[in-house]
């Protein structure tokens, strides 16, 4: 694992480092010279006796002792290599660039492995293979450009792609946005992502690490460990950002239940990173941006004002502000016409406040200081000042630069002539500042950021929630799909409200409970999974009459083995559901219901257990939010309500990891009421997997 001969090493040997700087060998050389790596360099080429000035050595076994070897030869001629480097130079970290080995196939795994066991014989610290390699404040170990502005407190960067990484700094380095360190774990043989956070993780110093961490990456091999230690990071105070390639949604295809259809690892994912408190992105570009917005002070407050001298980006970025749920609130009064009257004739404070295209530097930091210290419901100032063409503005960006370092409000300068005031930008950067060329990817990164809630509570809800009874019940279950007794008996373990039902194999019986619940009832058929799709649900049946034409019709439907009858109900129909996720444990889905739940496919997602506030989160973050609030006049659900059952829900499944899928939908719900009216729970015991 990471160890400090892989951060700080004393010396390091290049294995296969070569005078042409085009090959990986010799650029590896090259961008250690260039870095000015202060310890002893030594390179090993068979057919060179000095290599861009150092001595080179023809084999392996002359070197002299080191501490980090990084190979880039082929992947054939790694094993014994590394062979004498940990057993005869004491060499404890290695960083394999070579391919050819799992990502190759059956061959190239076996080799990984053997890689593997020999660097773990001496207890030590393997990246890769089939990667770009390390950069640290120490020195430059990759073969690729460009190589990025290094400061203690950058951003730490782990990317499971190499190439990736290089795209990803590329678009960085340009904005101004600086790095600590980034590690490149390509097969992760060894150490991956994962293994890279418990390092910063168990290693974090308040005074000293960078407190952003940006992640790339491809496989969740841990979800556990990535849980651990980036919400540990983050309660440390620091801020992280991920991408997640390569969710796909195929294994959906054969659910048999509405939860199966819409859950994938995607969503798992999604719901991972929103108990850790991970901000998620889709791009490289919403990633560095999401980065360059975790290098500014956090908003406290929601409240932003726009500064301007151009009116269409200034709309753009209100409305990217405005859909996320920032505000960007009128500015008015006696205070507001005061600052209006120091302006240019044409100017508005309103919010956006716009200096118009003939606004200067003088009026820049004079709206900024009302900003500051005059409007006090103002929480930060986004800047947006280019380039007309007509004259330099240095000025402006020198007064800009003022006023970041003495402001307590954070301030986001956006700068978008990065052609027509390129020497202005560079100026601007070069004080150490970032810039957003992009004034709607900062406003969605913003929000992204804002919105992120916070790591999740380690507890599990048991108030209300019968243990024993859940573990008794599912012992004695069959694998399949649970019939109707077992799963009402487990929902009141949970404690989760349903409504009253029972099942009718006759038609007296269906008309003695039809009479015991009141009319109106719901009548469904037992036995098909899709009941809706057989045309076994009967709502509003007022009558005997009614209810035993039903019963007939439905007693003819294929599979139907009795029918179940319930008191009918209104309000508000929602669903809540559970996918088994392999490595991750369960997703659970909550959404509205009925039929909607997969037109719409507007659902939030969480990982059990869960707590209150992560189910809120899951709630509020839903497209239908204002349904479950109440819209047009029509009573809402009670929030609290809903939150307990997903709570109480994620409880059942965590002492009942043997059902691997759950539905209740719908959930009838106004206000205080909320109940189950229909439930499926697919079980599956560890004996019967095949």
């Amino acid at each position: 694992m990471i160890n400090d001969k892989l951060l700080n090493p004393g010396s390091i040997a290049i294995i296969g480092g070569s005078n042409n700087i085009h090959k990986p060998g010799g650029k590896l050389v090259k961008n250690i010279l260039d870095g000015q790596y202060s310890g002893s360099m030594y390179v090993v080429n068979p057919k060179e006796d000095e290599v861009q000035g150092l001595k080179s050595y023809r084999n392996v076994g002359d070197l002299p002792p080191v501490d980090l070897a990084i190979l880039a030869i082929p992947a054939r001629l790694c094993i014994d290599a590394i062979q004498v480097l940990a057993h005869e130079k004491g060499a404890r970290a290695f960083i394999v660039i070579s391919a050819g080995f799992s990502e190759e196939g059956e061959e190239g795994t076996k080799l990984e492995k053997e890689l593997v066991e020999k660097v773990n014989a001496v207890n030590g610290c393997l990246i890769g293979p089939n990667c770009i390699g390390v950069i640290t404040q120490k020195y430059n170990g990759v073969f690729t450009s460009p190589i990025p502005k290094l400061n203690p407190k950058g951003c730490d960067f782990v990317s499971g792609s190499g190439a990736t990484a290089v795209f990803i700094m590329e678009s960085g380095i340009p904005k101004g946005l600086t790095f600590s360190a980034i590690y490149s774990v390509g097969n992760s043989a060894q150490v991956g992502v994962e293994e890279v956070l418990e390092y910063l993780d168990e290693s974090f110093d308040p005074e000293t690490s960078s407190r952003i961490k940006l992640l790339y990456i491809e496989s969740i091999k841990n979800p556990d460990k990535l849980l651990k230690h980036t919400s540990s990071l983050i309660r440390k105070g620091c801020r992280i950002a991920a991408i997640k390639s390569g969710g796909s949604e195929a294994g959906s295809r054969a659910a048999s239940s509405h939860t199966g259809a819409l859950a994938s690892s995607d969503l798992a994912v999604e719901a991972l990173f929103r108990k850790a408190g991970v901000i998620r992105c889709y791009g490289r570009e919403e990633l560095i941006t999401v980065a360059c917005v975790l290098m500014h002070p956090e908003i406290g407050g929601r409240n932003i004002a726009i500064i301007t001298h151009a009116g269409g980006p200034a709309v753009m970025l209100t409305d990217a502000l405005s859909n996320g749920g920032l505000k960007i609130p009128k500015i008015e009064g006696p205070l507001a016409d005061e600052l209006l009257s120091k302006l240019n004739e044409g100017s508005s404070v309103a919010n956006p406040i716009d200096l118009l295209a003939t606004g200067n530097a003088e009026q820049l930091g004079l709206v900024i200081d009302y900003c500051e210290n005059k409007f006090d419901h103002i929480d930060a100032i986004m800047v947006i000042f280019g380039s007309t063409g007509l004259a330099p503005v240095f000025d402006a960006y020198e007064m800009l630069h003022q006023k970041m370092l003495t402001c307590r409000k954070p301030i986001f300068p956006i700068l978008p002539s990065v052609l027509t005031a390129n020497k202005e930008v560079e100026f601007f950067l070069s004080r150490g500042h970032i810039n957003f060329p992009d004034e709607v990817l900062l406003g969605r990164a913003v929000t992204m950021a804002h919105n992120t809630p916070k790591p999740a509570e380690e507890k599990i809800f048991l108030e209300g929630v019968d243990i024993g009874r859940i573990r008794h019940l599912i012992d004695q279950a069959e694998s399949g799909f649970a019939p109707p007794q077992l799963i009402e008996a487990l929902l009141d373990a949970a404690g989760i409200p349903r409504v009253p039902q029972g099942v009718a194999k006759t038609r007296k019986k269906a008309v003695e409970m039809a009479e015991k619940f009141g009319y109106p009832v719901v009548m469904k058929v037992v036995g098909p999974v899709h009941k809706t799709d057989v045309k076994g649900v009967a709502l509003n049946v007022n009558t005997e009459k009614h209810l035993v034409a039903e019963f007939d019709r439905m007693k003819d439907i294929p599979g139907t083995e009795a029918i179940l009858i319930q008191p009918m109900l209104s309000g508000i129909e929602l669903f809540i559901g559970a996918k088994y996720e392999p490595t991750f444990g369960h997703v659970i889905l909550v959404g509205l219901g009925g039929i909607f739940v997969e037109i719409l496919g507007d659902v939030a997602s969480g990982l059990a257990p869960l707590t209150f506030n992560e189910a809120y989160s899951m709630i509020r973050s839903i497209k239908s939010y204002r349904i479950i609030k109440g819209a047009r006049g029509q009573e809402g659900v009670n929030e609290k309500k809903l939150a307990e059952i997903i709570v109480r829900l994620s409880s059942l499944l965590r002492f009942a990891t043997e059902i691997k899928e759950m539905d209740l939908n719908p959930l009838i719900g106004r206000g205080d009421k909320i109940a189950a009216v229909d439930a499926r729970i697919r079980v599956q015991k560890r004996r019967d997997l095949h």
